[in-house]
C-alpha cells in the first residue's frame, strides 16, 4: 500500500515528519513559498490529506487559497483546518490577521446532496456565495475548542452540542478561541 501524500500548509516552526512542509519563510527543512501566489506548486489531486494549522487567516483572500486546496487535495482526501475565532482575542488581538473566521465559514463550500438540511440551513439551496467555483467538500467535523485551560475544557461538549446555535446566541458572551474543520474533498 502506498504511503499517504500530506502537506502542511503554512507550517511556520512545526516542521512535520511524513509531510511535505511550505510555508513563505524557510524555517529549515520546509518548501519556500508565497501562499498568495497561486497555483501553488503540486500537480492537481497530489495530497491525500492537508493540515493547515492558524494561516488561513493571515492570507489575503479567503476563496482563492480554499480552491487551490481543493484542486492540490485528492478526490476524497481531508483538509484540516485550525483557525482562531473571530471574536476571541486570538484572532483580533493579532494584527496580521485579515480573514475573520466562524463555525460556519467553510458552508457556502458544502456539498449538501447528500444530507437533509436543518431549518436554519434552508439558505443553502438559493444563497451560496463561492463564486461558482467548483472547490466543495463534505463537512465531517466543525468544532469550536473553548481554551487550553484544564479548568475550561469541560465547556468544549456544551459549545459543541450545536455550535452554529451557539456562535449565533452565546460566543458573544463566552468566546471559543479556535474553529476546528474537518473537510472531505469532493470531485
Amino acid at each position: 500500500m502506498a504511503e499517504l501524500k500530506k502537506l502542511n500548509v503554512g507550517c511556520g516552526k512545526f516542521i512535520l515528519p511524513g509531510y511535505t512542509n511550505l510555508d513563505i519563510v524557510d524555517y529549515g527543512g520546509n518548501m519556500l513559498h508565497d501562499l498568495n501566489s497561486y497555483p501553488y506548486p503540486f500537480e492537481d489531486n497530489e495530497f491525500d490529506e492537508v493540515l493547515c494549522s492558524h494561516i488561513l487567516e493571515h492570507l489575503a483572500d479567503f476563496h482563492k487559497p480554499v480552491t487551490e486546496l481543493y484542486r492540490i487535495t485528492k478526490p476524497g482526501g481531508i483538509i484540516n483546518v485550525y483557525v482562531p475565532f473571530f471574536l476571541n482575542t486570538k484572532y483580533f488581538g493579532e494584527p496580521d490577521h485579515k480573514i475573520p473566521f466562524s463555525i460556519r465559514s467553510f458552508d457556502n463550500y458544502e456539498d449538501i446532496t447528500k444530507r437533509k438540511l436543518k431549518f436554519y440551513e434552508q439558505w443553502k439551496l438559493t444563497h451560496r456565495t463561492n463564486y461558482e467555483g467548483k472547490a466543495r467538500f463534505e463537512i465531517l467535523t466543525k468544532r469550536f475548542h473553548v481554551s487550553n485551560f484544564a479548568v475550561l475544557k469541560w465547556m468544549n461538549a456544551i459549545v459543541n452540542i450545536e455550535p452554529v446555535m451557539y456562535e449565533r446566541f452565546f460566543a458573544g458572551l463566552f468566546s471559543p478561541e479556535e474553529v476546528y474543520f474537518k473537510l472531505r474533498v469532493v470531485k
